[in-house]
């Protein structure tokens, strides 16, 4: 199996770049909370290992077996309803055999690789109603369950996801504009409609985190999160205040900010590394969507290409909404930074999808005589 690859085809860079954000987030996490550190410093060891073992198995093999792991990710999320553990008033945890984790991180990597090979299979038929209504019911079912938990960050992201891949597999550029056309308008009155004190369409928690973003100053006891961490960034200034510091004026150090080892840890980031060690951070996960939508172009088939894409949206929208919301630039949503902020979920299966991207560059695609594209 493993003399068909070419190693120079392995993308090295992309391995550092993972690793490196990775052992930074581990760095930040020991500062934000010391007594997690050496789990993360596990996940990294775990995710390395999932993420070789991965990278060298024909992505087409898993691709086979897409359905079972469809099913599987709709059994695992239904038993969160069943079994599941809360915390912070939301159920997304589950216990198996002594491990504890969190399916939703799963499904977003489950639904690209189921996506990857229903759009591959029905390529040629994506634009009909058919096709389409039933991709929207197959994408639907576990974005509901995720909901449920609730979860609507997440709900969002593997929502994103899943329209990356519609639009890269091919979607009709005459629906794009048409969904655009209603989308525009009824996005706008969602927004007005959600506006309303009697509104019933988010829960009260949901509404709530909209309007003390909105309106820090009346929901101050809401806000208090995004304000502080705000301020911690901003008193980093250009190099931060270093890594485990115990300056009194540390925004961290005072607790002012809840769960800095997940959530905010930008916040953490920025306080103690400064607008440089912000930068970086940004700066690798850039490089890291970068390399697979790179990855992407050079892909042998459409399903190689939208493994890549998938973990490129996942990677890249996910990153920009932890940033915004650390930064007062969106309401709070609960999401994590990925590679940087705490989660052995989170982060073995960031790694487990790498790992499906470094086996697509290992297959390139082969050009035929006359081909240019």
């Amino acid at each position: 199996m493993l003399k068909q690859y070419k190693f120079k085809n392995y993308n090295f860079r992309l391995v550092i770049y993972v690793t490196a954000i990775t052992i930074l987030g581990i760095l930040v996490i020991g500062s934000a909370k010391e007594s997690v550190q050496n789990k993360q410093i596990l996940g990294l060891f775990l995710g390395m290992v999932v993420m070789i073992c991965v990278s060298v198995i024909d992505y087409s093999l898993f691709l086979r077996f897409s359905w079972l792991g469809y099913i599987l990710n709709l059994g695992l999320l239904a038993l969160v309803k069943v079994m599941g553990e809360g915390a912070n008033g939301a159920t997304r945890w589950i216990e198996i055999a002594g491990i504890r984790f969190q399916p939703s991180e799963l499904s977003k990597i489950l639904l690209i690789l189921f996506f990857a090979y229903f759009f591959m299979k029905y390529q040629e038929k994506l634009n009909t109603v058919k096709i389409l209504g039933l991709s929207f019911i197959l994408a639907g079912i576990p974005l509901v369950l995720i909901k449920e938990q609730p979860d609507l960050s997440t709900t969002i992201v593997t929502a994103l996801i899943f329209v990356t891949l519609l639009f890269i597999a091919g979607l009709s550029y005459k629906i794009v504009l048409g969904v655009l056309a209603v989308s525009v308008p009824a996005v706008i009155i969602f927004i007005s409609l959600i506006l309303q004190t009697d509104q019933k369409i988010l829960d009260p928690y949901q509404y709530k985190r909209i309007m003390a973003w909105l309106q820090p100053e009346k929901y101050a006891d809401l806000a208090y999160q995004q304000l502080n961490s705000k301020m911690a960034i901003g008193s980093g200034q250009l190099w931060g205040k270093g890594l485990n510091n115990s300056q009194i004026t540390s925004v961290k150090n005072g607790n002012f900010i809840s769960e800095p080892q997940t959530d905010f840890i930008f916040a953490i980031v920025g306080e103690e590394l400064g607008f440089v060690g912000s930068v970086i951070v940004i700066a690798l996960l850039f490089l890291i969507v970068m390399e697979c939508i790179i990855m992407a172009r050079k892909a042998k088939d459409i399903s190689g290409r939208l493994i890549c894409c998938g973990m490129a949206s996942l990677i890249g929208f996910q990153g920009f909404v932890n940033v915004c919301v650390a930064t007062g630039l969106m309401p709070n949503t609960g999401l994590t930074l990925p590679f940087v902020s705490y989660g052995l979920t989170s982060l073995v299966t960031l790694f487990l999808g790498i790992g499906f991207v470094l086996n697509v560059g290992l297959q390139p695609k082969k050009y035929g005589m006359g081909d240019t594209s």
